[in-house]
């Protein structure tokens, strides 16, 4: 009862007096203000739409990257505010300073690093292949003269560009573009990260993923070039999450143990 009328009173207090009210959320939100995360959500567990999940920012965007972006902000004492863009549009936004942090299974690349700077690293990740069960493909060394499908921007994309061609590769985006590709028999194999490709595969049962890893990368957040202030913060809340077990009980989260 006690609580009611508590709410009550409050509730009355706004309508006698709204201005006084908005104005104390607007100086609530210039005291701590807003981290604006980037990120392409078509990449399960990472990032992704779940329209029976009310995400961290108030949307239906969820997954690992989504709470630790979450988490991230807490610790810097800022409201999440999440938008969902392609992939390869990430980084022109955090150039631009429309975005503050990118966080989409973005890994560390030399390239990358020319444009963006990246935060200490989050996850290891492992590039996978899938193929169709009566492929002939059992391995990357198969790979060579097939056409490849990956989700344009993402290093899958780079990888399988800079080890057999242009020409070889067929770009899709989003990584399920790729796979319904693969399923309609338009491309040979889909080169992705292993987590998605475990949930693309899963899905559909004439799909295979192969036992053998791709390649190897690290995930980080990516952040404007030269903001050094911004990323020491980052790194600072990481380092509080990985230290207190909150980071590794996220990705349990999302990620069995197999």
């Amino acid at each position: 009862m006690k609580k009611n009328f508590l709410v009550l009173a409050a509730a009355l207090t706004c309508a006698v007096s709204l201005a006084a009210c908005g104005g104390s959320k607007k100086e609530e939100a210039a005291a701590g203000g807003t981290l604006k995360l980037v990120t392409n959500a078509e990449f399960p567990p990472y990032e992704y739409h779940d329209s029976a999940v009310t995400g961290p920012a108030g949307n239906d965007i969820v997954g690992i990257d989504i709470e630790i972006g979450a988490a991230v902000a807490e610790k810097m004492g800022k409201t999440l505010e999440i938008e969902d863009i392609a992939f390869d549009s990430i980084i022109p936004e955090l150039q631009s300073g429309k975005a503050d942090i990118g966080l989409a299974g973005m890994t560390v690349t030399e390239d990358r690093k020319q444009n963006v700077d990246f935060s200490e690293t989050y996850a290891t990740a492992v590039q996978s292949i899938i193929v169709t069960k009566d492929s002939d493909i059992a391995g990357p060394d198969d790979l060579a003269g097939k056409k490849i499908g990956v989700q344009q921007g993402t290093t899958g994309d780079i990888f399988a560009s800079d080890d057999f061609g242009d020409e070889n590769v067929e770009r899709y985006p989003k990584g399920v573009d790729a796979v319904q590709a693969l399923v309609q028999g338009k491309i040979d194999a889909v080169i992705i990260d292993h987590e998605p490709a475990k949930v693309f595969a899963g899905d559909n049962d004439s799909l295979v993923l192969l036992d053998t890893a791709y390649a190897e990368e690290e995930y980080a957040i990516a952040v404007k070039k030269g903001n050094t202030e911004l990323l020491d913060q980052v790194n600072a809340a990481l380092k509080e999450l990985k230290d207190s077990g909150k980071l590794d009980e996220i990705v349990a989260k999302y990620i069995t143990a197999e």
